[in-house]
């Protein structure tokens, strides 16, 4: 149990590194958050150790989004939550995205190709090498690859066309 929620807790650290400095939200109440969510009443099968941080990290994401838009919805347009893409590569220019248009645009990249929205989530989210989305999603090293950049062109577009 250590083991995992240090590793869980690395990751929620990585998932908030880039939040505004006004966010409340801490690396511990994420951890415990997901965890709960993830052993609660129907735990699923974990498929090994890249499996259960995929799920933990997409669990983690899902609550540091629903949380801005509750943020966002009480201030009633007001701050918006920042998050670097520096690791997605050229999605924004500014560097900077709110973390709701990343959600936004993942959800209608799975629209389009579910894989490619999943991979975006296991690297950017979950930190995941490529080698080890290949594991969790059982596609050859080179399909996460080409998916990954193709993926990360796409988001460039979206979220400018977004923004613009």
């Amino acid at each position: 149990m250590p083991l995992v929620y240090r590793e869980l807790h690395r990751l929620a650290h990585l998932q908030l590194r880039n939040e505004g400095p006004d966010h409340t939200l801490e690396s511990a109440a994420l951890v415990n958050e997901a965890y709960l969510r993830l052993v609660g009443v129907n735990p699923p099968t974990w498929r090994g150790r890249s499996h259960f941080f995929a799920l933990a990290a997409q669990l983690m994401r899902q609550i540091l989004v629903d949380y801005a838009r509750r943020h966002r919805a009480s201030k009633r347009g007001g701050s918006v939550y920042k998050l670097s893409l520096d690791a997605v590569g050229p999605v924004a220019q500014e560097k900077e995205l709110d973390l709701v248009a990343l959600d936004d645009a993942l959800q209608a990249l799975a629209q389009l190709d579910e894989r490619q929205s999943r991979i975006v989530q296991l690297r950017f989210f979950a930190g995941l090498s490529i080698d080890e989305i290949s594991e969790v999603l059982e596609i050859a090293p080179a399909t996460v690859q080409r998916d990954w950049t193709a993926a990360r062109a796409w988001l460039h577009r979206e979220i400018s066309r977004r923004q613009g």
